[in-house]
């Protein structure tokens, strides 16, 4: 992989005419370690966010030695790049095929779950293979619902009620038990957590079974760009908002088991910058060659503010505008789908045309996870830049919440 300092340099020195990934490991290292210095307990990353080898591979030299996953697939990701790294089984809904996989090629032996019938897949698999239930922890998964980007509670969780039988049950049976829970992703208000610490203290008081631990989940917000049009509250600091997760672990009496977190977004997002260039200026239209069926579904939907720079082609002499005026574009993606429009328009410099670049920050997240072959469109290029987005030069561009007529 081709080392760069900026996104900048790469390209202007590549003349990139496809997509073109920069992942920075040093920031995905800082940002990793970042986050397990805040949390008071265990840091299990989540897979689905990236897992690209070499974020796994940085992850591991980075010091994280659990992992989320959530099928086969991801299994193999985490051991190519960790014999030793333990491995959290954390999708609540399974195949029976999986979870035999799960236990007896990688070892796994935390799972979570959210109904009866998955309890029953569990246990056929332990008893085929004459495994100790006690050797295993089950968590339990609530059904909680905080303020959030994106909110992950229509598929999963189980009601507190429901859930308290669920303990009693694999209790009865010799699991080890836990609760866990996830918020949301990209929480926007401390009190998500502090609401389902609240549910998990009251199906831990009515099930009357000594837990194993507490898994928090995700949820955790990323830093992404500034967008002045924005009327709710600003996301909160990371730092801000652990600390009050901390006082509200302390607060419920759960500080006393052990703890664990599923940080995806918030470790990830900063490492990868995505440099697309501009097909054709249409009017107040840029064609790009990426767009939602590539690395930009996460902001399609419009809950995501990406910063981004503009890198000018050195090559045109003219330009027409004021290279000083921000203005809205609309921005359209490579495939011949109409519905291939980002939902807000990108500010750029008035001055943008044909064959220029734009460097789009804090990608990492979702973004290479996404991605599809529609239209035989698939972006895999990728350099290393050594500094972070924004060393050379601020973001100039946001997406608005302001919208654009044709």
């Amino acid at each position: 992989m081709r080392i760069f300092a900026t996104g900048t340099e790469a390209a202007l020195k590549l003349r990139p005419d496809h997509p073109l990934y920069c992942f920075r490991p040093a920031v995905l290292r800082e940002d990793a370690q970042q986050f397990m210095s805040l949390f008071p307990g265990d840091t299990a990353y989540a897979v689905k966010t990236n897992g690209e080898p070499m974020v796994l591979k940085a992850l591991v030299e980075a010091g994280v030695k659990i992992f989320d996953v959530a099928s086969p697939g991801e299994f193999a990701a985490v051991r190519a790049a960790s014999q030793d790294a333990e491995m959290l089984y954390m999708h609540p809904v399974k195949a029976q095929s999986d979870i035999r996989l799960a236990l007896e090629q990688y070892g796994i032996r935390v799972m979570s779950l959210d109904h009866e019938d998955e309890i029953a897949k569990v246990l056929r698999i332990v008893r085929a293979l004459d495994l100790d239930p006690g050797s295993m922890t089950i968590y339990v998964r609530l059904a909680t619902k905080g303020h959030a980007a994106y909110e992950l509670s229509k598929k999963f969780g189980a009601a507190p009620g429901h859930a308290v039988d669920l303990v009693r049950r694999l209790d009865r049976i010799g699991f080890k038990v836990g609760l866990c829970f996830h918020v949301g992703s990209q929480v926007e208000e401390t009190e998500s957590y502090e609401a389902a610490l609240r549910s998990a203290d009251w199906v831990r008081n009515r099930a009357g079974v000594a837990l194993a631990g507490l898994d928090v989940g995700g949820g955790f917000p990323a830093r992404y760009g500034d967008d002045p049009a924005r009327k709710n509250k600003p996301t909160p600091p990371l730092e801000d908002l652990m600390g009050q997760l901390r006082r509200d672990i302390v607060e419920w009496e759960f500080d006393t088991l052990p703890l664990t977190a599923e940080p995806g977004r918030v470790i990830v997002a900063r490492a990868f910058s995505l440099i697309v260039r501009v097909l054709l200026r249409k009017g107040r239209r840029l064609y790009i060659n990426d767009g939602i069926w590539a690395s930009l579904s996460d902001s399609w939907t419009g809950k995501i503010t990406l910063p981004a720079r503009f890198i000018p082609d050195p090559a045109r002499r003219s330009r027409n505008g004021d290279a000083s005026k921000v203005t809205p574009f609309k921005v359209c993606g490579a495939t011949c789908d109409s519905v291939d429009i980002l939902s807000r328009p990108f500010w750029l410099p008035e001055t943008i045309d044909t064959g220029d670049w734009i460097e789009i920050g804090h990608i990492g997240a979702y973004s290479l996870a996404l991605r599809t072959r529609f239209n035989g469109f698939y972006p895999d290029d990728f350099v290393e830049v050594t500094t972070p987005f924004g060393a050379d030069g601020a973001a100039e561009s946001f997406a608005s919440l302001e919208t654009m007529g044709d």
